[in-house]
């Protein structure tokens, strides 16, 4: 149990770290496009080899399974995670990482509600309170309740909420398509998908243009393994092992690391009231989970 504890968690933190990246891609002159394109790209040409080397193995072929779900409505799922990185990562570029992040985390609340008006899935009364909570932590945690709000965009903040319904809409996606599939394969077929979304609205000159000469190739590597390689792995070995409950309780480990690195790297002033807001939203994750985590432990 110990080793999906710290797979899960390890995860989290590596999603966490990914904004301060991209911001650093952008201190380098780079566009959305560009950085966008190289994750993705060099996301899928690595999750590709990875299974590649797998399919291979005698292990692998053991364990094949009869695929149900045509390959191409995962790729079709994978749109939803590449609308994920265009908007979050243009939320990076108009407000503070710090902000951009804690909007992201309002899926957790756009979760329950699409679950309520897809599957008519009622919440409960811990669930209720925890929308609450992240809507008062999202006004501490942003700077909303400080002078700091005036120095925020609103398209900024209209791109960060729009990125938390793709990737609410991604996590049921997940869930429900391709099950069967193996990690990596599910994996390389989505992120394939959020390539080609992302190659028709940002066509990727950065291939041919001269801009993998500079640091583009080093910030999209980083960005590609932090991204779309190594959260989803791990997850899919962890998970399994410790439950859904305990595994998003441990997901929530993004959001403080994400604040942390955009004070300690890219020096954004975190007021107090601002970690108080961080606080209340992790508790927000927790109280839901709380009877399930009990009866796992």
């Amino acid at each position: 149990m110990l080793k999906g504890i710290l797979l899960v968690f390890f995860g989290a933190c590596c999603f966490g770290i990914l904004s301060t990246f991209v911001k650093l891609a952008y201190h380098d002159g780079y566009s959305l496009g560009d950085v966008t394109g190289a994750q993705a790209f060099f996301g899928a040409v690595i999750l590709w080899v990875l299974f590649f080397f797998q399919s291979k193995t005698s292990a692998y072929k053991a364990k094949a399974v009869k695929l149900v779900t045509p390959w191409w409505k995962l790729a079709l799922a994978g749109i939803s995670t590449g609308l994920v990185s265009i908007l979050y990562y243009q939320s990076v570029k108009l407000v503070p990482n710090s902000v951009a992040i804690i909007l992201l985390m309002q899926f957790i609340w756009m979760s329950i509600l699409l679950e309520l008006i897809i599957y008519k899935k009622k919440p409960t009364g811990l669930q209720l309170l925890a929308i609450l909570l992240v809507l008062g932590g999202t006004v501490l945690a942003s700077g909303m309740a400080e002078a700091t709000v005036e120095r925020l965009s609103l398209k900024g903040v209209g791109f960060g909420l729009l990125a938390a319904v793709s990737y609410a809409g991604f996590l049921m996606l997940s869930g429900k398509v391709g099950n069967e599939y193996p990690a990596l394969k599910k994996s390389a077929l989505m992120i394939s998908g959020a390539c080609i979304l992302i190659f028709v609205l940002f066509p990727p000159t950065f291939l041919y243009n001269g801009s993998l000469g500079g640091s583009l190739l080093k910030w999209g590597l980083i960005i590609a393994v932090f991204g779309t390689v190594i959260p989803p792995l791990f997850y899919a070995k962890g998970v399994p092992g410790i439950g859904t409950a305990l595994s998003s309780i441990l997901s929530a480990a993004e959001l403080p690391v994400a604040v942390i690195m955009a004070a300690i790297v890219l020096h954004e002033q975190v007021s107090f009231l601002r970690w108080i807001g961080v606080f209340v939203i992790l508790l927000a994750m927790v109280l839901p989970n709380l009877k399930y985590l009990r009866k796992r432990l």
